[in-house]
């Protein structure tokens, strides 16, 4: 009985261990994919780096010549109208002053004589004691007299304003934006003493390059980012176009107005300018999520069952942390933002956000 019992006893115990060595199949999770949106076009836009300016920016000079003898303000301080800001040596203009006054006080006394000499003739042509072209000649050098008075009051209010031009002063409020005189410096009338950023409206000043010149207009609409607020872009638009290059840069120089006057812009800031060009497709996304493979290039866009399809794509000029998208996407695609060189068609994943938290596909961001 046991004979025949043992071939049974060793087949079901064959059995039993193979069993026990059979791996059980688990299934696999998806893996996890950082999933985004194309961004609208304004993060493709060209950018150009900036400074922020005062709208008015006027260079202030002496109106005369002269020896600088004072300097009452320094570069960046700020200044109300009318307040001194430099002074000329007032010896020459004083003297000239003087002078001047000299000259009215003898017109004055030449007057009153020639006055006194045409009265004393009326009253002897009157008793016909002199002859009439001998008080014509006392008339003519009382209207001379008057005239020579005339001309010295002008030259003495000359004068004086002369003296007036020794100080220089501050047209408006403002901020001392350049100083380019020192104390001792000789200066000639209208050179550039101060520069005052006056206060009121801000703008920002860029260089635009001369081979993309033709698609900048005065009034074209763009973005601006202070350097003090990132990731915070402000209305603009493009103010004044200069006709001319720079001759050093061969950049032509724009002014950017912002379209409010709320702006938190300080002057010399730096500022970023963001231009997008007419061409450009409305759409771009992070330098990661493009592949290319045989010279095309692609993206891994998510479906609503969270599986993946590759789907080429037509990409501009790549950016320094984005690629503009000129063909081959919609404004309401998924893309996989990082990773898709390890993905494969039709695989599944997990949509997260970059906060590793999951994404609903159905919903718009």
């Amino acid at each position: 009985m046991l004979r025949h019992a043992s071939p049974l006893l060793s087949l079901a115990c064959v059995l039993l261990l193979t069993a026990c060595g059979a791996e059980v199949a688990t299934p696999v999770a998806p893996r996890p994919a950082l999933v985004i949106q194309p961004q609208p076009a304004v993060a493709a836009a060209d950018s150009y780096p900036g400074e922020v300016r005062a709208r008015f920016e006027p260079a202030l000079a002496f109106r005369i010549a002269g020896k600088v003898s004072k300097r009452l303000v320094e570069e960046g301080q700020r200044v109300k109208a009318d307040q001194p800001l430099a002074e000329l040596d007032p010896q020459d203009v004083r003297l000239q002053l003087d002078a001047s006054r000299a000259q009215l006080a003898a017109a004055e006394a030449n007057l009153a004589l020639v006055r006194a000499e045409r009265d004393r003739y009326q009253r002897l042509i009157d008793r016909q004691m002199v002859s009439r072209s001998q008080y014509d000649n006392a008339e003519n050098l009382y209207r001379a007299g008057l005239a020579r008075l005339k001309q010295a009051k002008a030259e003495v209010e000359v004068a004086g304003n002369q003296a007036a031009y020794a100080v220089l002063r501050a047209p408006q409020d403002g901020v001392i934006a350049q100083r380019l005189v020192e104390v001792g410096q000789v200066v000639a009338p209208g050179q550039t003493v101060f520069t005052l950023a006056a206060d009121g409206e801000r703008e920002v000043a860029i260089g635009l390059p001369e081979q993309q010149f033709a698609r900048f207009a005065v009034g074209q609409p763009v973005s601006v980012e202070l350097w003090s607020q990132p990731g915070q872009r402000f209305v603009g638009r493009i103010r004044e176009l200069s006709p001319a290059a720079d001759p050093r840069s061969r950049t032509f120089a724009a002014r950017v107005a912002f379209a409010s006057t709320s702006i938190p812009a300080q002057l010399g800031q730096s500022a970023k300018v963001y231009i997008a060009g007419a061409e450009r497709s409305p759409l771009s996304v992070p330098l990661s999520a493009v592949t290319a493979e045989q010279g095309q290039a692609y993206v891994w866009l998510v479906g609503r069952d969270h599986r993946v399809q590759r789907a080429p794509v037509r990409i501009g000029p790549y950016g320094a942390e984005s690629v503009p998208v000129l063909a081959g996407l919609d404004a309401g695609d998924w893309v996989v933002a990082a990773g898709g060189h390890v993905l494969r068609e039709g695989q599944e994943v997990r949509p997260v956000d970059r906060s590793n938290r999951g994404v609903d596909l159905a919903a718009k961001e």
